[in-house]
């Protein structure tokens, strides 16, 4: 892993030195003014962005979506408790434009919308068909207490990638996202440990 970063690393900083090669100026739309008042010299752009802040999109996407999924199933379902409907909206609410956000920034930094298929394997609180196919099944109550029981380990993962993010990241927008994650993740967590109590 150490070498893959160095190496990206190291192409990163041919790409910059290129990049402050080709003369020609700002990039349109691009604030080349004194605004940025960083120790280095140059400004922060929404390009300027590091491996962790590229593997950070890459995996957030498609565990938010099956976040996403697993609340609509949950919400196409009858008798399942008010407060459990409503917390499926919230975490549907606020995924969907996350997943927005992080495509269009793998668009603006020339990375892949996807992983290689052996990284999206080891994403932590990732249902597998087996999880899905029983959350389809189960029915009011029950399907309550596996949304919340998966949900739970769904978010732990997503909180840990998203520390990760947070140490490791470089693009403050993304840094940025990872913090607010862990903030109203972390809160969820503890609202469906409180709602599984009442079940």
């Amino acid at each position: 892993m150490k070498k893959i970063l160095t190496i990206s690393a190291t192409a990163l900083a041919a790409a910059i030195a290129l990049a402050g090669c080709s003369g020609g100026g700002s990039m349109p739309g691009m604030d080349m003014g004194s605004s940025s008042k960083s120790s280095s010299s140059a400004p922060v752009t929404a390009g300027d962005h590091n491996a962790a802040d590229t593997m950070f999109a890459q995996m957030m996407i498609p565990h938010h979506a099956q976040a996403v999924e697993m609340s609509d199933m949950l919400l196409k379902k009858q008798n399942i408790p008010a407060a459990v409907t409503a917390l499926a909206t919230k975490i549907k609410a606020a995924q969907a434009p996350e997943i927005e956000k992080m495509t269009g920034w793998l668009k603006d930094w020339n990375e892949s919308a996807t992983m290689s298929g052996s990284m999206s394997g080891s994403m932590s609180g990732m249902m597998g068909d087996e999880d899905m196919k029983k959350l389809e099944a189960a029915q009011g109550t029950e399907a309550a207490k596996l949304f919340l029981t998966q949900m739970i380990a769904h978010h732990e993962g997503a909180v840990m990638m998203a520390k990760t993010e947070e140490a490791d990241g470089k693009n403050p927008d993304a840094v940025q996202l990872s913090k607010d994650i862990v903030t109203a993740q972390e809160a969820e967590i503890q609202e469906m440990k409180d709602l599984l109590g009442t079940l």
